[in-house]
């Protein structure tokens, strides 16, 4: 049995984004040009003019690369198509040929009119995109696939028009403070505080600080030149915008006026404002009881944003096809059914009530209710700057970051065979090539650097431990066994420990691994199959795991020196330990699914669930929690537009605001050589995010 026709095993919490429904990506193409489907969703046509460069809106639009044609199209494709219409797929008929073939699978003759057709009304496990694509949608489709450079499967990808950092050489400031002033009001009398003030470099680096309770607000000191001065997600405003503003030392900006875009808190169900909303606005907007909204949160929770779930309407076939394959599919492109399984630990009773709901919520007839939108937080919650830098390349799917003792940041791509290195300076990246491993999708997980700077790196559907010599550029290969038959947790969330040696869990056992052979030096029996991720402390004495995304219970903290393990479980309440990291204490964090920060504290050997005292997203979840070297606790909303910081001390929680209406952040890395501390992430929508507490 060759590798190609072998399952792939699929890492769950980082499982392939729901391209039927729709995925994440930015898009730097004009939305106001852009043919999408917003027509399609039984939306009336926008009345409220959008900024360009908003986003989440381009996000909505498939325009990432182009505003129509064949490049757009290929933006379709990724998002809708790529899922079961890959090289790597066994469940849909790859697409490469299709116009050179005489007949479909049904048997009709190829050509645009039975394509568009088959794309309109779908079929047996495909779904009918005849209700969330419009007529522009599918032509940019077909005038993708008959170029016959489809599809798209991460070996090339198209270049993201946003990326300036090499054409436009300019320096990244890295001061919190000392920039441009000014102050905001509001038209209506409203209150301005905690509004998001931006700056957009000539290279495209985006600085966004935040007003205080009087609407003033001030940049760090930044590189004299011109900016764009614009509102980010102004959301219940009317956008601002302001080209060509020049800055130089403290500026003192002109006064910014905005206008509410309703007299009430009630929102335009436009596609414009629900392109705006987090995924938890989102799901709290919709009609539903608690306990579909809490079955879909726990079953569509781990893998997937839901902005992009929530923005498209299906028949009930359809969802129903699309939730089958989501739920019941393994591998790397999801599409090798396993009988009697599930991916996220749902089961026939959850999947009926999501397929009914979306039906009732997101059918081709369902009309949304006016809007609404969470408050903002208060200014004297969380005070930072946030520094977004673009990527080179579109479709990155960027998924862990590190930083290496030069204070260059690296990451992976989670379906492309690239990684990347990013000067936070200057905003040029490096890229890497990695190369192909025969009938495995391309992609990269979990990133490291060691103390010599070298980078440690994984690829979950090869099964591979990847080693980068920075000074060469050489990429050193280590195949990790994997045992058979089908281990759902592959080879991806690792541990690299301070003495050298590597370290993951599969098949009911921890594992100790040689990082030059990849043998298995030492096993150590645990209470799951697998943990989702694997912590070793600072001191190296301890490892710890917590339980599989989506449904686990369980965290296991196992002490390296005498081999004890200690394995605890929440009962019927599903925690979700998910990824996260050590404290100064060796008390293990992790991010949980149930919308806690879960310790287990080595002292009292209990699981200590740590809850908002006001979640700042109802609604959602934590994918990771990462202890800094205060012993503070950082975490990403994981379906809102926050980062929150606990401090375990004073059982405080802060709350910082962030320009995107999300935080997809499935890893963070803390610079803990600053004071405060800086923060780190790759948001999975193609971009890195630098967030500078200011306290």
């Amino acid at each position: 049995m060759t590798r190609k026709n072998r399952t792939q095993v699929v890492v769950l919490c980082t499982a392939i984004a729901l391209t039927l429904a729709g995925a994440a990506g930015w898009s730097p193409a004009s939305p106001a040009n852009a043919r999408s489907s917003q027509t399609a969703l039984g939306q009336s046509a926008p009345e409220i003019p959008t900024d360009d460069l908003q986003r989440s809106i381009r996000i909505d639009s498939y325009t990432e690369v182009a505003d129509s044609g064949p490049r757009r199209g290929e933006n379709l494709y990724f998002f809708k198509c790529w899922m079961c219409h890959n090289q790597y797929a066994q469940a849909g008929p790859y697409l490469k040929d299709v116009y050179s073939r005489a007949t479909l699978m049904s048997g009709k003759p190829v050509s645009d009119e039975t394509v568009r057709e088959q794309i309109k009304n779908g079929g047996p496990g495909m779904p009918a995109f005849g209700t969330t694509l419009s007529d522009p949608d599918i032509a940019d489709l077909l005038a993708y696939i008959k170029e016959g450079k489809c599809c798209i499967e991460g070996e090339e990808l198209p270049p993201n028009p946003w990326y300036r950092a090499v054409a436009h050489r300019w320096p990244v400031q890295t001061a919190v403070a000392g920039g441009a002033k000014g102050i905001i009001r509001i038209s209506s009398g409203d209150s301005p505080e905690g509004i998001g003030v931006q700056l957009i470099a000539p290279n495209g680096v985006r600085t966004t600080v935040y007003t205080d309770v009087e609407g003033k607000y001030e940049f760090p000191e930044m590189q004299a030149g011109t900016y764009t001065l614009r509102i980010p997600t102004p959301l219940t405003f009317k956008p601002y915008r302001r080209d060509s503003v020049r800055i130089d030392g403290a500026t003192k900006l002109n006064e910014i006026v905005l206008d509410r875009v309703s007299k009430t808190d009630s929102l335009p169900a436009t596609a414009q404002i629900r392109s705006q909303l987090s995924g938890a606005e989102l799901l709290w907007n919709l009609p539903g009881t608690g306990e579909e909204k809490a079955t879909f949160q726990k079953v569509c929770s781990p893998c997937h944003e839901w902005q992009q779930i929530l923005r498209n309407r299906y028949d009930e076939r359809s969802w129903t096809a699309i939730v089958d394959r989501m739920t019941h599919y393994y591998s790397a492109p999801l599409v090798v059914r396993i009988k009697g399984s599930t991916v996220l630990g749902s089961n026939d009773q959850d999947d009926a009530i999501i397929v009914k709901w979306l039906s009732k919520v997101r059918g081709p007839q369902s009309q949304d209710a006016p809007f609404h939108a969470f408050p903002r937080p208060s200014a004297t919650s969380g005070r930072a700057v946030v520094t977004e830098y673009e990527l080179p390349q579109a479709f990155l799917t960027p998924h862990d970051v590190a930083g290496d003792s030069k204070g260059n940041i690296w990451f992976t791509s989670h379906k492309s065979r690239f990684i990347g290195k990013l000067d936070p300076l200057t905003g040029i990246v490096t890229e890497y090539t990695v190369p192909l491993t025969p009938g495995a999708m391309p992609g990269t997980h979990r990133i490291t650097v060691d103390k010599n700077d070298i980078v440690w790196f994984s690829e979950p559907w090869a099964h591979v431990l990847d080693r980068l010599d920075p000074r060469t550029g050489k990429i050193t290969r280590l195949p990790i066994e994997v045992p058979e038959p089908l281990n759902v947790a592959g080879f991806s969330n690792f541990a690299l420990a301070p003495d050298g040696f590597i370290w993951d869990n599969q098949d009911n056992n921890v594992r100790k691994i040689d990082p030059e052979t990849g043998k298995i030096l030492r096993e150590y029996p645990n209470q799951v199959k697998f943990s989702y991720d694997n912590l070793i402390s600072a001191d190296g004495n301890y490892w710890a795991g917590g339980g599989p995304p989506g449904y686990g219970n369980t965290a296991e903290r196992l002490d390296i020196r005498t081999g004890k393990m200690t394995g605890l479980n929440t009962g019927g309440h599903m925690a979700t330990a998910k990824r996260g990291g050590f404290d100064p204490s060796d008390n293990a964090w992790f991010g949980g699914g149930d919308g806690a920060l879960i310790e287990l504290d080595g002292k009292t050997g209990r699981i200590v669930e740590h809850w908002p005292p006001a979640p700042p997203s109802p609604l959602t979840d934590f994918y990771e929690a990462m202890p800094d070297k205060n012993g503070d606790v950082w975490a990403a909303v994981l379906h809102g537009r926050q980062f929150v910081r606990f401090s375990p001390r004073t059982s405080r929680w802060s709350v910082y605001q962030l320009p995107e209406p999300f935080a997809y952040d499935r890893r963070t890395w803390i610079d803990n050589s600053t004071d405060p501390v800086t923060v780190w992430y790759d948001d999975y929508d193609g971009y890195l995010v630098r967030v500078q507490p200011l306290d």
